[in-house]
Protein backbone atom coordinates (compact mmCIF):
# COMPACT_ATOMS: atom_id res chain seq x y z
CA UNK A 1 0.00 0.00 0.00
CA UNK A 2 1.32 3.38 -0.39
CA UNK A 3 0.11 6.83 -0.09
CA UNK A 4 -1.79 8.24 -4.03
CA UNK A 5 -3.57 11.60 -4.02
CA UNK A 6 -4.08 11.39 -0.53
CA UNK A 7 -5.64 7.97 -0.32
CA UNK A 8 -3.91 4.68 0.59
CA UNK A 9 -3.69 2.74 -2.66
CA UNK A 10 -2.65 -0.96 -3.71
CA UNK A 11 0.48 -1.25 -5.36
CA UNK A 12 -0.28 -5.03 -6.29
CA UNK A 13 -1.98 -7.66 -5.08
CA UNK A 14 -0.09 -10.84 -6.12
CA UNK A 15 2.17 -9.01 -8.49
CA UNK A 16 2.46 -6.24 -10.80
CA UNK A 17 3.35 -8.93 -13.90
CA UNK A 18 0.81 -11.45 -12.93
CA UNK A 19 -1.74 -8.30 -12.59
CA UNK A 20 -0.48 -7.04 -15.94
CA UNK A 21 -0.97 -10.12 -17.62
CA UNK A 22 -4.46 -10.63 -16.28
CA UNK A 23 -5.81 -7.81 -17.85
CA UNK A 24 -4.16 -8.13 -21.36
CA UNK A 25 -5.22 -11.78 -21.07
CA UNK A 26 -7.93 -12.18 -19.26
CA UNK A 27 -9.72 -9.59 -16.90
CA UNK A 28 -8.17 -7.26 -13.82
CA UNK A 29 -10.59 -5.70 -11.26
CA UNK A 30 -9.21 -1.99 -10.18
CA UNK A 31 -10.15 -0.40 -7.55
CA UNK A 32 -10.73 3.35 -8.89
CA UNK A 33 -12.57 5.11 -5.54
CA UNK A 34 -9.54 7.38 -5.46
CA UNK A 35 -10.64 9.33 -8.52
CA UNK A 36 -13.21 12.65 -8.07
CA UNK A 37 -16.71 12.99 -9.38
CA UNK A 38 -18.31 16.49 -10.27
CA UNK A 39 -21.81 16.57 -11.39
CA UNK A 40 -22.96 19.55 -13.31
CA UNK A 41 -26.64 20.21 -14.30
CA UNK A 42 -28.89 22.97 -15.29
CA UNK A 43 -29.85 24.55 -18.51
CA UNK A 44 -26.26 26.23 -19.20
CA UNK A 45 -24.28 22.93 -18.07
CA UNK A 46 -23.46 22.31 -21.79
CA UNK A 47 -22.18 25.33 -23.07
CA UNK A 48 -20.36 25.78 -19.85
CA UNK A 49 -18.82 22.59 -19.82
CA UNK A 50 -17.70 23.46 -23.64
CA UNK A 51 -16.17 27.03 -22.49
CA UNK A 52 -13.72 25.30 -19.93
CA UNK A 53 -12.94 22.53 -22.33
CA UNK A 54 -10.97 21.32 -25.01
CA UNK A 55 -13.22 18.34 -26.67
CA UNK A 56 -16.96 19.49 -28.10
CA UNK A 57 -19.70 18.64 -26.02
CA UNK A 58 -22.03 19.26 -28.79
CA UNK A 59 -20.98 15.62 -30.16
CA UNK A 60 -22.13 13.75 -26.79
CA UNK A 61 -25.43 11.87 -27.52
CA UNK A 62 -27.17 11.21 -24.03
CA UNK A 63 -25.37 7.81 -22.68
CA UNK A 64 -22.31 8.70 -24.34
CA UNK A 65 -18.98 9.95 -22.65
CA UNK A 66 -15.84 11.46 -24.18
CA UNK A 67 -11.90 12.27 -22.65
CA UNK A 68 -11.16 15.64 -22.88
CA UNK A 69 -8.81 18.33 -21.15
CA UNK A 70 -9.79 21.55 -18.72
CA UNK A 71 -7.05 24.17 -19.59
CA UNK A 72 -5.82 27.56 -17.92
CA UNK A 73 -5.07 30.66 -20.33
CA UNK A 74 -2.20 30.00 -20.98
CA UNK A 75 -2.90 26.58 -22.68
CA UNK A 76 -1.82 24.61 -20.21
CA UNK A 77 -3.37 21.31 -18.55
CA UNK A 78 -5.57 22.02 -15.28
CA UNK A 79 -6.70 18.29 -15.45
CA UNK A 80 -7.25 15.87 -17.93
CA UNK A 81 -10.83 14.25 -17.48
CA UNK A 82 -13.70 12.28 -19.27
CA UNK A 83 -16.98 13.60 -19.22
CA UNK A 84 -20.31 11.66 -19.47
CA UNK A 85 -23.47 13.07 -20.58
CA UNK A 86 -26.42 11.78 -18.25
CA UNK A 87 -29.26 14.04 -19.30
CA UNK A 88 -29.56 16.71 -21.86
CA UNK A 89 -28.21 19.34 -19.26
CA UNK A 90 -26.71 16.56 -16.71
CA UNK A 91 -22.95 15.96 -16.68
CA UNK A 92 -20.81 13.26 -14.91
CA UNK A 93 -17.40 14.59 -14.57
CA UNK A 94 -14.55 11.94 -13.59
CA UNK A 95 -10.93 13.53 -12.62
CA UNK A 96 -8.10 12.86 -11.14
CA UNK A 97 -7.70 12.74 -7.37
CA UNK A 98 -4.60 14.98 -6.75
CA UNK A 99 -6.82 17.14 -8.82
CA UNK A 100 -10.00 17.26 -7.16
CA UNK A 101 -9.14 20.29 -4.72
CA UNK A 102 -7.81 22.24 -7.77
CA UNK A 103 -10.36 21.48 -10.68
CA UNK A 104 -13.46 22.31 -8.17
CA UNK A 105 -11.79 25.63 -7.75
CA UNK A 106 -11.32 26.23 -11.34
CA UNK A 107 -14.81 25.44 -12.17
CA UNK A 108 -16.36 27.50 -9.25
CA UNK A 109 -14.01 30.48 -10.49
CA UNK A 110 -16.02 30.34 -13.60
CA UNK A 111 -19.55 28.87 -13.49
CA UNK A 112 -20.25 32.67 -12.21
CA UNK A 113 -23.00 34.12 -14.73
CA UNK A 114 -23.84 30.49 -15.99
CA UNK A 115 -27.05 28.64 -15.08
CA UNK A 116 -25.09 26.09 -13.87
CA UNK A 117 -25.17 23.84 -10.10
CA UNK A 118 -21.83 22.13 -9.60
CA UNK A 119 -22.03 19.05 -6.91
CA UNK A 120 -18.62 17.51 -5.33
CA UNK A 121 -19.53 13.99 -5.19
CA UNK A 122 -16.47 12.57 -4.97
CA UNK A 123 -16.95 11.61 -1.13
CA UNK A 124 -19.75 10.38 -1.63
CA UNK A 125 -19.46 7.81 -4.47
CA UNK A 126 -16.79 4.94 -5.58
CA UNK A 127 -15.53 3.24 -8.18
CA UNK A 128 -14.04 -0.03 -10.14
CA UNK A 129 -12.52 -0.58 -13.54
CA UNK A 130 -12.87 -3.89 -14.73
CA UNK A 131 -10.77 -4.50 -18.14
CA UNK A 132 -9.60 -7.30 -20.14
CA UNK A 133 -10.96 -8.74 -23.07
CA UNK A 134 -13.04 -11.69 -21.20
CA UNK A 135 -14.81 -9.15 -19.53
CA UNK A 136 -17.65 -9.07 -21.60
CA UNK A 137 -17.97 -12.63 -20.84
CA UNK A 138 -19.40 -12.37 -17.14
CA UNK A 139 -20.15 -9.06 -16.78
CA UNK A 140 -23.66 -8.68 -17.92
CA UNK A 141 -23.85 -10.93 -15.22
CA UNK A 142 -23.44 -8.27 -12.58
CA UNK A 143 -25.36 -5.47 -14.76
CA UNK A 144 -27.56 -6.63 -17.36
CA UNK A 145 -27.01 -5.82 -20.84
CA UNK A 146 -24.33 -3.32 -20.54
CA UNK A 147 -22.26 -5.65 -22.97
CA UNK A 148 -24.48 -4.09 -25.17
CA UNK A 149 -23.23 -0.32 -24.94
CA UNK A 150 -20.50 0.36 -27.60
CA UNK A 151 -17.36 2.03 -26.87
CA UNK A 152 -17.55 5.44 -24.71
CA UNK A 153 -20.96 4.64 -24.03
CA UNK A 154 -21.97 4.90 -20.50
CA UNK A 155 -25.80 3.63 -19.12
CA UNK A 156 -27.39 4.12 -15.85
CA UNK A 157 -28.73 0.81 -13.87
CA UNK A 158 -29.91 -0.21 -10.38
CA UNK A 159 -27.47 -2.14 -8.41
CA UNK A 160 -28.82 -3.11 -4.28
CA UNK A 161 -31.52 -0.71 -4.98
CA UNK A 162 -29.04 2.24 -5.88
CA UNK A 163 -28.00 4.09 -8.96
CA UNK A 164 -24.99 2.99 -10.95
CA UNK A 165 -23.62 4.30 -13.55
CA UNK A 166 -21.51 1.53 -15.90
CA UNK A 167 -19.30 2.88 -19.05
CA UNK A 168 -18.01 1.02 -21.46
CA UNK A 169 -14.07 3.53 -20.90
CA UNK A 170 -11.02 2.20 -19.26
CA UNK A 171 -7.34 2.91 -18.91
CA UNK A 172 -5.29 0.28 -19.72
CA UNK A 173 -6.09 -0.24 -23.68
CA UNK A 174 -8.14 -3.25 -23.38
CA UNK A 175 -11.82 -3.53 -23.55
CA UNK A 176 -13.72 -3.23 -20.23
CA UNK A 177 -15.70 -0.91 -18.27
CA UNK A 178 -15.61 1.59 -15.46
CA UNK A 179 -18.81 1.42 -12.74
CA UNK A 180 -19.22 4.28 -10.75
CA UNK A 181 -21.26 3.79 -7.61
CA UNK A 182 -22.72 5.24 -4.02
CA UNK A 183 -19.89 4.75 -1.55
CA UNK A 184 -21.96 2.35 0.44
CA UNK A 185 -22.08 -0.12 -2.15
CA UNK A 186 -18.56 0.06 -4.11
CA UNK A 187 -17.56 -3.09 -1.62
CA UNK A 188 -20.53 -5.07 -2.48
CA UNK A 189 -20.03 -4.17 -6.24
CA UNK A 190 -16.24 -5.12 -5.80
CA UNK A 191 -17.08 -8.21 -4.47
CA UNK A 192 -19.74 -9.45 -6.81
CA UNK A 193 -17.92 -8.32 -9.94
CA UNK A 194 -14.38 -10.26 -8.55
CA UNK A 195 -16.88 -13.41 -7.87
CA UNK A 196 -18.58 -13.21 -11.31
CA UNK A 197 -15.36 -13.16 -13.08
CA UNK A 198 -13.42 -15.91 -11.11
CA UNK A 199 -14.41 -18.99 -13.98
CA UNK A 200 -13.04 -15.96 -16.07
CA UNK A 201 -9.29 -15.80 -14.82
CA UNK A 202 -10.66 -12.23 -13.38
CA UNK A 203 -8.40 -11.13 -10.66
CA UNK A 204 -7.77 -7.86 -8.73
CA UNK A 205 -5.41 -5.31 -9.90
CA UNK A 206 -3.34 -2.53 -8.09
CA UNK A 207 -1.80 0.54 -9.33
CA UNK A 208 1.18 -1.12 -10.07
CA UNK A 209 -0.14 -2.79 -13.25
CA UNK A 210 -2.68 0.12 -13.89
CA UNK A 211 0.95 1.98 -14.87
CA UNK A 212 2.65 -0.67 -16.98
CA UNK A 213 -0.70 -0.98 -18.86
CA UNK A 214 -1.50 2.63 -19.61
CA UNK A 215 2.42 3.55 -20.36
CA UNK A 216 2.39 0.19 -23.20
CA UNK A 217 -0.75 2.10 -24.73
CA UNK A 218 0.52 6.00 -24.00
CA UNK A 219 -2.12 7.17 -21.90
CA UNK A 220 -1.20 10.03 -20.12
CA UNK A 221 -0.57 10.32 -16.37
CA UNK A 222 -1.62 13.92 -14.63
CA UNK A 223 1.77 15.04 -12.82
CA UNK A 224 3.95 13.31 -15.87
CA UNK A 225 2.94 13.93 -19.16
CA UNK A 226 0.74 16.61 -18.00
CA UNK A 227 0.53 19.43 -15.66
CA UNK A 228 -0.33 23.19 -15.64
CA UNK A 229 2.73 24.01 -17.70
CA UNK A 230 1.77 21.63 -20.26
CA UNK A 231 -0.61 21.67 -23.27
CA UNK A 232 -2.59 18.86 -24.51
CA UNK A 233 -0.99 19.79 -28.27
CA UNK A 234 2.43 19.55 -26.27
CA UNK A 235 1.33 16.14 -25.28
CA UNK A 236 0.08 14.77 -28.82
CA UNK A 237 -3.55 15.31 -27.73
CA UNK A 238 -4.44 17.64 -30.74
CA UNK A 239 -7.53 15.05 -31.28
CA UNK A 240 -9.31 16.26 -27.87
CA UNK A 241 -9.01 19.65 -28.89
CA UNK A 242 -12.00 20.92 -30.97
CA UNK A 243 -10.65 24.00 -32.14
CA UNK A 244 -13.43 24.49 -34.46
CA UNK A 245 -16.09 24.59 -31.69
CA UNK A 246 -15.84 28.55 -31.01
CA UNK A 247 -13.72 30.04 -27.93
CA UNK A 248 -12.95 27.72 -24.92
CA UNK A 249 -10.26 28.25 -21.99
CA UNK A 250 -6.94 27.92 -23.79
CA UNK A 251 -8.24 28.06 -27.34
CA UNK A 252 -5.39 31.17 -28.72
CA UNK A 253 -2.78 29.89 -27.18
CA UNK A 254 -3.20 26.26 -28.54
CA UNK A 255 -4.40 27.02 -32.15
CA UNK A 256 -0.80 29.22 -32.35
CA UNK A 257 1.03 25.62 -31.13
CA UNK A 258 -0.94 23.52 -33.94
CA UNK A 259 -0.39 26.11 -36.68
CA UNK A 260 3.34 26.78 -35.54
CA UNK A 261 4.52 24.30 -33.66
CA UNK A 262 5.73 23.45 -30.21
CA UNK A 263 8.92 23.65 -28.31
CA UNK A 264 8.25 20.29 -27.16
CA UNK A 265 6.71 17.08 -27.95
CA UNK A 266 5.62 14.05 -25.67
CA UNK A 267 7.31 10.99 -27.34
CA UNK A 268 7.52 6.97 -26.86
CA UNK A 269 10.37 4.97 -26.89
CA UNK A 270 11.91 1.43 -26.32
CA UNK A 271 14.89 0.61 -25.22
CA UNK A 272 16.97 -1.57 -27.13
CA UNK A 273 19.39 -3.20 -25.16
CA UNK A 274 18.64 -4.55 -21.66
CA UNK A 275 18.79 -2.55 -19.27
CA UNK A 276 16.94 -1.22 -15.89
CA UNK A 277 13.71 0.67 -16.46
CA UNK A 278 14.12 3.91 -17.25
CA UNK A 279 12.29 6.04 -14.62
CA UNK A 280 10.39 9.01 -14.09
CA UNK A 281 13.19 12.37 -14.18
CA UNK A 282 15.69 10.34 -15.88
CA UNK A 283 17.74 12.15 -18.70
CA UNK A 284 17.16 11.71 -22.26
CA UNK A 285 20.67 12.28 -24.43
CA UNK A 286 20.67 12.77 -28.14
CA UNK A 287 23.07 9.93 -28.73
CA UNK A 288 25.80 9.59 -31.05
CA UNK A 289 29.33 10.78 -31.03
CA UNK A 290 28.50 13.88 -29.07
CA UNK A 291 25.51 13.09 -26.82
CA UNK A 292 23.65 16.16 -25.90
CA UNK A 293 20.50 16.43 -23.19
CA UNK A 294 17.20 16.91 -24.93
CA UNK A 295 14.88 16.53 -22.36
CA UNK A 296 13.35 14.67 -19.83
CA UNK A 297 11.45 11.05 -19.32
CA UNK A 298 8.17 11.56 -17.93
CA UNK A 299 7.03 7.89 -18.02
CA UNK A 300 8.86 4.68 -18.00
CA UNK A 301 8.78 1.27 -16.75
CA UNK A 302 9.62 -2.46 -17.46
CA UNK A 303 6.88 -3.59 -20.37
CA UNK A 304 5.31 -7.37 -19.60
CA UNK A 305 3.98 -7.80 -22.46
CA UNK A 306 7.38 -7.25 -24.93
CA UNK A 307 9.64 -7.81 -21.94
CA UNK A 308 11.97 -4.57 -22.35
CA UNK A 309 11.94 -1.05 -20.84
CA UNK A 310 9.65 1.56 -22.29
CA UNK A 311 8.45 5.06 -21.54
CA UNK A 312 7.27 8.48 -22.38
CA UNK A 313 9.15 11.70 -22.43
CA UNK A 314 9.27 14.92 -23.45
CA UNK A 315 12.29 16.47 -26.27
CA UNK A 316 12.33 19.04 -29.14
CA UNK A 317 10.66 18.31 -31.94
CA UNK A 318 13.80 17.90 -34.02
CA UNK A 319 14.53 14.77 -32.40
CA UNK A 320 11.13 13.64 -31.79
CA UNK A 321 10.88 11.17 -35.40
CA UNK A 322 10.23 7.35 -35.12
CA UNK A 323 12.79 5.76 -35.59
CA UNK A 324 15.34 8.62 -33.57
CA UNK A 325 18.03 6.62 -31.82
CA UNK A 326 18.10 7.90 -28.26
CA UNK A 327 19.97 7.41 -25.06
CA UNK A 328 18.57 7.34 -21.51
CA UNK A 329 20.32 8.30 -18.52
CA UNK A 330 19.55 5.24 -16.10
CA UNK A 331 21.46 4.78 -13.25
CA UNK A 332 24.66 7.30 -14.45
CA UNK A 333 24.75 5.35 -17.46
CA UNK A 334 23.59 6.20 -21.07
CA UNK A 335 21.63 3.45 -22.44
CA UNK A 336 20.49 2.81 -26.27
CA UNK A 337 17.11 3.43 -26.74
CA UNK A 338 14.78 4.42 -30.09
CA UNK A 339 11.98 6.46 -30.64
CA UNK A 340 8.84 4.66 -31.65
CA UNK A 341 5.10 5.32 -33.03
CA UNK A 342 2.12 5.60 -30.30
CA UNK A 343 1.11 3.20 -28.80
CA UNK A 344 4.09 1.02 -28.08
CA UNK A 345 2.16 -2.16 -27.76
CA UNK A 346 -0.20 -3.67 -29.80
CA UNK A 347 -2.05 -6.30 -29.95
CA UNK A 348 -0.13 -7.86 -33.01
CA UNK A 349 3.42 -7.30 -31.54
CA UNK A 350 2.55 -10.91 -29.32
Amino acid sequence: MVEFGGWEMPVQYSSIVDEHHAVRRAAGVFDISHMGEVRARGAGAGNFLNAILTNDIRKLAVGQGQYSIMCNERGGTIDDLYVYRLGEQDFLLIINASRIDADLDWLRQKVSGWDVKLDNLSDAMGAIAVQGPRVSEFIDGCFPEVTKLKKNQVATVQFEGKTVYVARTGYTGEDGFEVVAPAEIIEKTWTRVLAAGHAHCAQPAGLGARDTLRTEVCYPLYGHELDENTSPIEAGLGFFVALDKGDFIGRNVLAEQKAGGVKKKCIAFKMTEKSAPPRPHYAIWSGGPKPLKIGEVASGTQSPSLGIGIGLGYVPPEFALPGTKIEIEIRGKNSPAQIVKKPIYQKQTL
